[in-house]
């Protein structure tokens, strides 16, 4: 059967040393033979003996991604090839992030591009190995941050790549085959984000990402009912896009309630019926917090505010895909979804609207009148299907991938606080989504430590980039001391991530935190039993 992709090739530091990445449509995972090899290239030359072999660097393992075989194989560079098929030539900027993902992801014995110092990927084409000095090893950190973003899951690259490159209409051209190719695949991704939160496709509005859907929501909401409802409702520790959308409000009259939370991160349900008006038009409260991780009781706020009529907007953006969520069950009006915070695209993302009872919105962005008047301009039909491909693997995926990032995070939690005293968990341990772990390390900055921590990617709790050095907004809200504020560090589990990732991050941090509390005074104090509450301290 040709090849319906190209063959690909790398170079690697190691003289006279490439790899061969066959694209395989097959489900079949086994070795290569060399004449399946030669009867899906066209080899202009006859080759020599064992220069297509089946034993390449060990570990000999294919990895298969959406019905798709990767082979890693050794071969002669040399020797001139041409494929079978052309219909479908990706370039390597599209096609290499998928080879290195499926390297880090899929492959059942660890071996990864970029921490294998004697073969570190050099570029996507051969070069003249003899002319070139020896390159050496190109490490990268552990990524630990998923919620910040997460990787392009591949599938959601399969999906995306004929509309990077074949498919390339504008949906909204309604004359000629290309727009309706494009439309048509964008109508499949609104169905399948959609589908992800039980909603109608009708309510689906692609946008940007998350931020302009909260700010849809939020101003697009409290405009078009500014006639007779003025007051918001949101809480302390909401995201920054949506914090800033209700002052940005308050600047034009209206007036907002910014909820406390608990001690947990929740929010008291009997505070939000009391701060409801009768001219109240918007209760806006997140899903999954970004920071600490917290569920707030989304299905409660939802009938509160069904019984007295006002709309309840959730920023599900750290939720959608990784915790099950019916916009009809839960009662809710509008949702904000990220597409890079579910293995997406970045630069997408969609907002629920519900139909009916119809939820009205002011849209902000004057135009064409695209996605029903409420988000003009030409939407990105590549960016929309990795969208809706990546709400399709989620909603396949979310039972299995719950369960493996609870138990990585257990294990990630268990192994560093009974190596480590003085550690806390900011944030509820029940309501909670395990893949978003927010810890304090009592007399450690959480800016050294990240230093320190050089070889993984992680967060800290403290505003770091911050002119006064202010800890985290939301820490603060949740009554957390300054000094542990200042000491929080923010761990992400997500679907990539291994065991040995973990380990390593935990082994790496138990050490960095015992170096710096040896190093730190307050520590010496604490360990010679002094209270550092009862101290008055003296500025100078």
């Amino acid at each position: 059967m040709p090849l319906r992709a190209p063959v690909q090739t790398v170079t690697f530091g190691q003289k006279g040393l490439h790899l061969l990445w066959l694209h395989v449509p097959s489900k079949r995972l086994c070795p290569l033979e060399p004449s399946f090899l030669r009867y899906h290239l066209n080899i202009n030359s006859t080759p020599s003996a064992g220069t297509l072999s089946p034993s390449p660097l060990p570990p000999f393992t294919a990895c298969q991604v959406s019905g798709v075989v990767f082979f890693p194989l050794r071969f002669d560079p040399s020797i001139p090839y041409t494929y079978l098929t052309s219909s479908q030539i990706f370039p390597s900027a599209l096609w290499m992030p998928c080879v290195h993902s499926c390297l880090r992801s899929y492959l059942a014995t660890p071996f990864h591009f970029l921490s294998v110092g004697d073969h570190a990927p050099q570029s996507a084409v051969p070069a003249d190995t003899a002319a070139a000095p020896e390159a050496g090893p190109v490490l990268r950190p552990l990524y630990m941050d998923v919620q910040a973003t997460t990787p392009l899951d591949p599938r959601v690259l399969d999906a995306m790549l004929p509309y990077l490159i074949n498919y390339y209409g504008n949906p909204h051209s309604r004359t000629h085959a290309y727009g309706w190719e494009s439309e048509a695949a964008m109508e499949r991704a609104r169905q399948q984000v959609a589908s992800l939160i039980g909603a109608d496709p009708r309510e689906i509005i692609f946008t940007s990402g998350a931020t302009e859907s909260n700010n849809i929501a939020i101003k697009g909401v409290a405009r078009f009912y500014r006639l007779r409802k003025k007051h918001l409702i949101t809480t302390q520790t909401e995201h920054k896009c949506v914090l800033d959308s209700c002052r940005s409000l308050e600047a034009e009259g209206f007036q907002v309630t910014y909820l406390p939370v608990q001690k947990s991160g929740i929010i008291d349900l009997k505070e939000l019926e009391a701060a409801i008006q009768p001219d109240t038009s918007l209760v806006s409260v997140m899903t999954v917090n970004n920071e600490i991780g917290v569920k707030q009781p989304i299905a409660e706020i939802g009938r509160i505010c069904s019984s007295r009529k006002v709309y309840f907007h959730t920023d599900a953006a750290q939720a959608v895909g990784k915790i099950p969520l019916d916009v009809n069950d839960m009662k809710i009006d509008l949702m904000s979804i990220s597409g890079h915070k579910i293995y997406g695209p970045k630069g997408v993302g969609a907002i629920y609207i519900r139909r009916r009872p119809r939820v009205r919105v002011e849209a902000l962005q004057s135009g064409g009148g695209q996605e029903r008047g409420m988000r003009s301009g030409t939407v990105p039909t590549p960016l929309v299907v990795g969208l809706g491909a990546a709400c399709e693997v989620a909603q396949q995926e979310m039972e299995y991938d719950h369960k493996r990032i609870s138990k990585l995070s257990e294990r990630l939690i268990q192994n560093i606080m009974k190596s480590l005293p003085d550690v806390v968990m900011n944030g509820d341990p029940e309501h909670h989504y395990p893949g978003c772990i927010n810890l304090s390390f009592a007399y450690v900055e959480g800016e050294s430590l990240l230093m320190a921590l050089k070889d993984v990617a992680l967060s800290s709790g403290s505003a770091c980039t911050s002119a006064s050095l202010e800890p985290s907004y939301v820490l603060r809200a949740i009554g957390t001391d300054e000094d542990l504020a200042h000491s929080s560090i923010r761990f992400g589990i997500g679907r990539f991530t291994t065991e040995e990732e973990v380990d390593y991050t935990v082994e790496k941090c138990i050490q960095h935190v015992k170096r710096l509390r040896e190093m730190s005074p307050l520590w010496e104090m604490v360990q010679d039993g002094i209270d550092l509450k009862s101290i008055k301290w003296t500025q100078h």
